[in-house]
């Protein structure tokens, strides 16, 4: 990026207040769908301003990444952080950048008219240093967007996965939808972090929920009940219909050693009796 004479840097301080204003009336159709108001958008453009002015006074900005552009980097990513959180898109985020360089254009326009060749680098440079920081508050919105949406997956993951205590030493964990290894891993990890807790004999795992069962949605099963075993307990699983049967069957897949029942009363039935409790209907 190019450099901004002392001229321009004198004419924008100089002209600051009418700068702000003009780009603030650009931004106020913002304000106009709540969700975020003229108070907070006045604040954001005077701290950004103040911070813009000590940033370009300091020399040549070559890029962003200079010290002398920390504070306004850090301003940019807490903004895209809240637009995020407020539901704004990429596009609206950068319109707070992109949409000062009309009144800048129009400060550096009035002030150098005498000089119309310097007039056009100054603009150029201008534009340069927007285009930049529009560019780093989309990319700062879009690794926040990213982190939030990695965020709702994991509980998202967690919420689809609930340990149910159904009994003391028994443990229900029913599945719905379909497993993969990410879904896998957090499976195993509540469910074992469950049977310490409670000091769970049995842990029931239900897949009445769970659309198919291929040879890697076994394989994920079978991890599963490698991983209880190994704590000390035993595994019993429900849900095994009919079609799921004959899946597992003309796949040739090995299941042999699981436990497995049609549905989670006669899986919750059996694992009461392996624990010494009887239950019967009342006269």
């Amino acid at each position: 990026m190019s450099a901004l004479n002392q001229r321009t840097i004198a004419l924008v301080n100089d002209r600051q207040a009418v700068i702000s204003e003009a780009w603030l009336d650009n931004l106020a159709a913002e304000a106009r769908d709540g969700r975020t108001s003229r108070q907070e958008l006045d604040a954001q453009v005077r701290e950004f301003w103040k911070l813009l002015l000590v940033a370009i006074e300091a020399g040549e900005p070559r890029d962003l990444q200079g010290r002398e552009w920390a504070d306004i980097r850090n301003f940019l990513e807490d903004f895209s952080r809240d637009r995020v959180l407020k539901g704004f898109s990429s596009t609206e985020t950068a319109t707070f950048i992109f949409s000062l360089k009309r009144p800048l254009f129009e400060a550096v326009q009035a002030g150098m008219a005498d000089a119309p060749q310097q007039l056009g680098q100054e603009l150029w440079a201008i534009s340069q240093l927007l285009d930049a920081l529009g560019l780093y508050t989309i990319t700062a919105f879009q690794k926040t967007r990213e982190a939030v949406i990695q965020r709702q997956q994991e509980e998202m993951l967690e919420l689809s996965t609930p340990v149910v205590k159904l009994w003391d030493g028994v443990l229900a964990l029913p599945m719905i939808g379909t497993l993969d290894s990410q879904r896998t891993q957090v499976v195993m990890e509540s469910l074992l972090q469950r049977i310490v807790e409670t000091s769970a004999e049995i842990a029931i795992i239900d897949i009445t929920g769970v659309p198919t069962v291929d040879t890697l949605v076994a394989q994920h099963l079978l991890k599963t009940v490698t991983a209880i075993r190994l704590m000390g307990a035993d595994a019993i699983i429900s849900g095994v219909r009919p079609q799921i049967a004959q899946t597992i069957v003309h796949l040739g897949l090995d299941l042999q050693g699981i436990v497995t029942k049609a549905n989670l009363a006669d899986a919750l039935a059996l694992a009461l009796k392996r624990t010494g409790v009887t239950v019967n209907k009342a006269a």
